[in-house]
């Protein structure tokens, strides 16, 4: 047995021995040539011999290919062509884009137009500069308590209960006719035909027209839709307002009612001023009604509530001019007595041949208090300004709201009036023809 592993380890180291030798000797040729240039000889041969092994695989594969290849494959032309024009640069379905420096800057995305919605949206921030929403003039009935009926007060002209007449429980007024009237027909009718112009705005100077219809009238019937009072309003472009209340209802009778008492005019302003500012949407408004200039216009019947309004109503300084319609049928020393202590106001009287002979002795009356009267209204209003115009034949007393020394009487006194700047009205708007008013 010892025998036996002696001879087994000697043949194992012989064996190692051989293997290591097999190995060293390739590498140390290997090693040899490290540093030496290549040889043609040995490349040529190695070069030959690849080539015949590639012969011998294509022969394999397509032996028609490798006999051409073959008899063309040994010189170094064949074997290393030399590059043409078009492998050298590409085609030009081959090349890059060719860019611009603006390829490069950060690109915006384009917004798309949204479709129209069909809803409006508000907007969250205010328009710059500020425009006021636009809005149709609006014209109403609003009842005051300070309007001129119903009345239970005295008759000053005779300092005797107005409501004269009973008849079980009814009351009423034998006006100077002698016709009786009844309260509860005639004189109950507290409302005030309002209106506001559609660019009446009360940030600017503006003027509040009270208008006193004359006999057998309505506020709807007439002052509004026969003798288009806020259609003039309107019209005008004048910044105006305008306050018309009810009188005797459809009678032929100018009592004045409430207008007769002391401070009747100055408490109808104040009342109508919380309306207007709550009518306009603005209750900060109501201070702004409150200061605002008057203009008084008086048509027939409407004389006595003007010279009233004038005399005991509490705010003349307000009244910034009168206007009287074919209306001065008495009471002419209450308006001699505004126009001489009012120099700032203007006074316009136009008549017919109904009232020609009190409107003459009126003018009489001023100019002998030294006060300059005009007879036409030609020229423009101004502080001051005391007009007495006579109208021709054909323009008849009915009409005379609509048509007296021209057509729209009322229009052309506050057009005259916004284009004297002392009489602090703005004018706003063009003279244009308006809707239809609501």
């Amino acid at each position: 047995m010892g025998a036996d592993r002696t001879k087994t380890s000697g043949a194992r180291g012989r064996a190692l021995r051989i293997a290591m030798i097999s190995g060293l000797v390739p590498l140390s040729l290997t090693l040899v040539q490290c540093g030496n240039a290549p040889n043609p000889t040995a490349l040529a041969t190695n070069s030959q011999a690849n080539v015949q092994v590639v012969n011998q695989v294509v022969a394999k594969t397509n032996p028609q290919t490798s006999n051409q290849q073959v008899a063309s494959g040994d010189t170094f032309e064949d074997r290393f062509p030399a590059p043409q024009f078009r492998e050298r640069f590409p085609s030009a379905s081959e090349s890059l884009l060719q860019r611009q420096m603006s390829d490069f800057s950060p690109k915006r995305a384009m917004q798309q137009q949204p479709e129209q919605a069909p809803y409006k949206v508000a907007s969250l921030a205010p328009q710059i500069p500020y425009q006021r929403p636009a809005r149709d003039d609006l014209t109403t009935l609003v009842s005051m308590k300070s309007s001129a009926f119903p009345y239970f007060g005295n008759n000053p002209a005779s300092d005797s209960p107005f409501l004269n007449i009973s008849k079980g429980d009814r009351r009423g007024h034998r006006s100077y006719s002698g016709r009786v009237f009844w309260q509860d027909e005639t004189y109950n009718d507290s409302r005030v035909l309002v209106h506001v112009p559609e660019h009446f705005d009360v940030r600017k100077p503006g003027v509040i027209v009270v208008f006193f219809h004359g006999n057998g009238a309505t506020l709807e019937r007439d002052v509004r839709d026969r003798q288009l009072v806020p259609r003039q309003i309107t019209d005008s472009g004048a910044n105006a307002v305008l306050l018309a209340p009810q009188m005797a209802v459809d009678a032929a009778d100018s009592s004045a009612g409430k207008f007769w008492q002391p401070g009747g005019l100055k408490r109808f302003m104040e009342e109508s001023a919380s309306h207007l500012a709550q009518l306009t949407g603005d209750p900060n408004s109501a201070r702004a009604f409150a200061n605002m200039p008057i203009v008084i216009v008086g048509y027939s019947g409407g004389f006595l509530p003007t010279a009233w309004s004038l005399e005991v109503g509490g705010i003349s300084d307000r009244v910034r001019g009168v206007v009287l319609l074919d209306a001065v049928y008495g009471e002419m020393d209450k308006f001699a007595s505004w126009i001489e202590s009012h120099r700032s106001g203007f006074f316009v009287s136009s008549y017919t041949h109904y009232t020609a002979r009190r409107d003459r002795e009126l003018m009489s009356m001023l100019r002998h208090k030294g006060i300059g009267v005009s007879e036409d209204m030609d020229g423009p209003l101004r502080p001051g300004s005391v007009v007495f115009v006579e109208t021709g034949d054909g323009i008849t007393h009915r009409d005379y709201v609509n048509r007296a020394w021209t057509q729209y009487p009322l229009k052309d006194v506050l057009v005259k009036m916004s284009a004297t700047p002392a009489l602090a009205l703005t004018r706003v708007a063009a003279t244009s023809p308006s809707a239809s008013n609501r």
